[in-house]
């Protein structure tokens, strides 16, 4: 199947402000493009990517003082299958992990793993280890969090959703990522785009979703705590430790948010959108 996914971001500054930009489809992806990524600014200025110590692709510009307009748009091929699932994998001692693995044990900025390690074995650590444990955390972080994106905080983390009991995406994905790790299970953040392929539409605009990646059974597992469900055509931007290591837009200066755009819908041979239930 094909996917159209791109965004849409205009913002006004007083003056001149240095950007750094996470939205680029990640470089694995990119063999899957029908045709390079258009990317665009108004007015039209220097854009340099590079790469971060996770492999993520970052946008480097700077937009002058007023109006600025960045967007992007591409189509890829996607196998139009469901994020898998092994039921079998099985949690790895510590001594056994992978060296990349190792760090995604620790707390960091929006996750507290010293803080919610006592809950965490009270709640998980009687349970079998393995792709179940994990479901379960998944399961009880889904039940615990109410979605509202109106309580969106930038500054949020993970014991202050558990407590708050609400907020978005992110918010679900720190408190999982919490309890993972508490338990000593690799488990990093992600970032990107997820549609409406295969699932009822949703009347809220599109914007885009964090999830969960679990180090079981030798390799990376896709779990998402906002959805709990296996979505169709994910598409990953970014990865990191929490919300910090993957700014959509990090800017050197202040600026207003005018407008925010963004999409990732089913497309057929000539680009024209069609229903994601097609695809149910």
């Amino acid at each position: 199947m094909l996917i159209r996914i791109g965004h849409e971001f205009i913002i006004k500054t007083a003056q001149d402000t240095p950007l750094i930009c996470m939205t680029a489809p990640h470089v694995a992806r990119h063999a899957d493009f029908v045709a390079p990524e258009a990317v665009h600014t108004a007015p039209q200025v220097p854009v340099h990517d590079y790469f971060d110590r996770y492999g993520n692709i970052c946008r480097r510009m700077t937009a002058p003082a007023g109006r600025f307009v960045l967007s992007s748009d591409v189509t890829l091929h996607d196998n139009g299958l469901r994020d898998p699932v092994d039921e079998s994998a099985e949690e790895w001692p510590v001594e056994g992990l992978p060296d990349e693995a190792l760090s995604f044990l620790g707390g960091s900025r929006y996750v507290e793993t010293d803080l919610i390690s006592q809950e965490a074995w009270d709640r998980f650590g009687g349970m079998k280890p393995g792709w179940g444990r994990v479901q379960a955390i998944v399961d009880h972080v889904h039940g615990r969090i109410r979605f509202d994106y109106q309580q969106a905080r930038a500054t949020r983390t993970a014991t202050q959703a558990n407590s708050e009991c609400v907020g978005v995406c992110r918010d679900f994905a720190h408190l999982a990522l919490a309890y993972l790790r508490a338990l000593n299970i690799p488990a990093r953040y992600v970032n990107g785009y997820v549609g409406d392929i295969g699932v009822p539409a949703d009347s809220a605009a599109m914007d885009f979703a964090a999830w969960i990646e679990v180090f079981l059974g030798g390799r990376w597992w896709t779990f998402d705590p906002r959805n709990n469900q296996r979505r169709i055509g994910r598409v990953v931007v970014a990865r990191g430790h929490d919300a910090a290591d993957v700014p959509l837009m990090n800017s050197f200066g202040q600026h207003v948010l005018e407008s925010f755009r963004v999409w990732c819908h089913p497309v057929d041979g000539s680009g024209r959108e069609l229903d994601g239930m097609l695809f149910a």
